[in-house]
C-alpha cells in the first residue's frame, strides 16, 4: 500500500476525520505564523517598543 493510499483511507474517507485534520492542521499553521511574525516585528522594532524602554521610566 502506497502512503496515499493509507491516507486516504484513514484520514480522508470520513468528512468527519478530514474536518477535524483541516482544524488541527489550520490551528498549528495559525500559530505557527503568529509566533514568526511576532517574532519578525520585534526584531525589526528592537529598541523602539514600550516593553524596551520602560525601564526608563518606571
Amino acid at each position: 500500500m502506497s502512503i496515499v493510499n493509507v491516507l486516504y483511507k484513514t484520514v480522508l474517507k470520513r468528512p468527519s476525520r478530514f474536518f477535524v485534520v483541516v482544524a488541527v492542521t489550520s490551528l498549528f499553521f495559525e500559530r505557527t505564523v503568529d509566533i514568526g511574525i511576532e517574532s519578525l516585528y520585534d526584531r525589526i522594532n528592537r529598541g523602539k517598543q514600550w516593553k524596551d524602554i520602560s525601564s526608563k521610566y518606571e
